[in-house]
């Protein structure tokens, strides 16, 4: 059975999309791999758009940057280890689109997760400017969401 990470990877690879190759993102910035906004530390930072990376390269960002959408996503969700793995991955899938600035904005979606109502967190992500952003990804994480049913 895959691991938690895997699982996440596999799902942001069919929302992010995954290019072994140095490409402009939908703001015009330098990206690789699983949507890695190349940053000025990066060894890609001086490369030109279309260089080939590799794969093992395109997951070491991916690792680096899913750790850190997992640590936004502890210092939200206090009880996160806790918490059901299919919430946990629409959280993760969530803040890896959005960043903790923006994704921590979602009060009542979160507080609504933290109540365990997924019917009301699913609505509070439909009624977001996010939903009207990245329609079809949302739609299958507010589907997910609402179906979720707790012991």
């Amino acid at each position: 059975m895959a691991t938690f990470t895997e699982r996440l990877r596999q799902e942001l690879e069919t929302d992010e999309g995954c290019k072994y190759e140095i490409y402009l993102d939908h703001l015009g910035l330098p990206t690789i791999g699983i949507g890695h906004l190349i940053k000025d530390n990066d060894p890609e930072s001086k490369m030109e758009v279309g260089t080939s990376i590799t794969k093992e390269r395109v997951y070491e960002c991916f690792d680096q940057d899913i750790q850190i959408t997992i640590n936004d996503c502890k210092k939200i969700y206090e009880d996160w280890n806790a918490m059901d793995e299919t919430v946990k991955l629409i959280c993760c899938n969530m803040m890896f689109n959005l960043g903790y600035p923006r994704y921590s904005k979602f009060k009542l979606m979160i507080q609504a997760i933290k109540d365990g109502d997924h019917t009301e967190a699913a609505e509070q992500m439909r009624q977001s400017r996010w939903y009207t952003q990245v329609t079809n990804r949302a739609d299958r994480l507010i589907t997910r969401m609402k179906a979720i049913r707790l012991n």
